[in-house]
């Protein structure tokens, strides 16, 4: 018994050459009707086009990146693994890149060098136009540049410390200010900071900017330090409100984990929200700010904003403009029922 021939029911993709035949032209003028160049009148591109579409030719990705050097792809390394802060940022990094044809490759390096070489390796295998480094905090980090070889580099939600090193963050001391003054602004005297840990960056210049608004306001601090979590800041509030001293009548809490569980502790003691202390968050995590009682008042980082920016000079980057040096971009205070407000949203001047 002779066994059959496998039957392929695969059908070969259109070439260049079906199209031109369908179209009864040329190889070179079906060629540059689908690449948008050389002298053609526009009925014969537009014929060309049609026919393409219709027999569903799709050019070579591959051989038009080698004919005009460039690949039309961006890497992304991020060692965000939830993507809390990462994917916001990537949303609308691959928004702006896709309106000009670039495709985007996101690997996530999860704290490991090893394994964030090996990424660069592929990604620059894939002749990449540029590169974007994210984190899940805005700390300092090991430079990437000197691996990647002259390719445009952009830090984003994260920088490093190179010569040539271009990063766009969020301005953490200016979101501070904004809420500390809002409260402020609301009558309250005495504004307690209850934030995270000491070593990180964005925890500073919190506090920096937590303190500059306490002297704009001729306001005395009391700080706080924890770890990020909401039992942090049920043990806050208890703690605050065992001493005999002077009660705080607003917090300004370092995240929104904090700051709900702070509301949560001033529950447990009977104390009232807003009424008698009013509370803001920061990050403008909404799974926490509307899932809290109240509602809480946080700080937005405008994360998807840094993501565009991020895509916007990047291209300039790719096109040869030379961009260097930090950004810090402004945030948003958004404003809910944990300051006795309804919800709107002020920006940060």
């Amino acid at each position: 018994m002779v066994a059959k021939k496998p039957i392929n029911t695969r059908t070969k993709a259109p070439t260049i050459r079906d199209v031109a035949r369908v179209a009864k032209v040329s190889i070179g003028t079906a060629s540059k009707a689908l690449n948008a160049n050389g002298r053609l009148s526009t009925e014969t591109r537009e014929k060309v086009k049609r026919v393409a579409a219709e027999i569903g030719y799709r050019p070579n990705d591959l051989a038009q990146s080698l004919h005009r050097s460039k690949s039309m792809t961006v890497g992304v390394i991020t060692n965000d693994s939830f993507g809390r802060f990462s994917f916001p940022i990537f949303e609308a990094l691959e928004e702006r890149l896709a309106a000009e044809g670039i495709a985007v490759f996101m690997c996530n390096a999860t704290d490991d060098p090893e394994r964030e070489r090996q990424h660069l390796d592929q990604l620059l295998g894939k002749r990449i136009d540029g590169l974007v480094v994210t984190a899940r905090r805005t700390d300092n980090r090991a430079p990437i540049g000197r691996f990647a070889h002259g390719l445009p580099v952009i830090y984003v939600f994260t920088h490093a410390d190179e010569d040539d090193a271009h990063s766009l963050l969020p301005d953490d001391e200016g979101g501070a200010y904004l809420a500390t003054t809002h409260l402020a602004s609301l009558g309250r005297k005495h504004i307690v900071h209850v934030t995270g840990p000491e070593r990180f960056e964005a925890v500073r210049l919190r506090l920096k900017g937590y303190r500059r608004a306490l002297k704009d306001n001729g306001l005395d601090e009391q700080v706080h330090h924890g770890p990020w979590s909401e039992v942090w800041g049920r043990e806050a509030a208890a703690k605050l409100f065992s001493k005999k001293t002077q009660k705080p009548d607003a917090l300004f809490c370092g995240n929104d984990q904090i700051a709900r569980g702070a509301a949560e502790g001033l529950r447990d003691l009977g104390i009232q929200v807003p009424r008698d202390v009013a509370i803001v968050g920061f990050d403008n995590w909404e799974v926490i700010t509307q899932a809290a009682r109240p509602p809480l008042t946080s700080i937005d980082m405008n994360l998807k904003a840094l993501g565009a920016e991020a895509g916007e000079r990047l291209i300039a980057m790719i096109g040869g403009q030379k961009i260097r040096g930090a950004r810090r971009m402004p945030c948003s205070l958004v404003i809910r029922q944990s300051c006795g407000s309804e919800m709107r949203n002020l920006s940060e001047v």
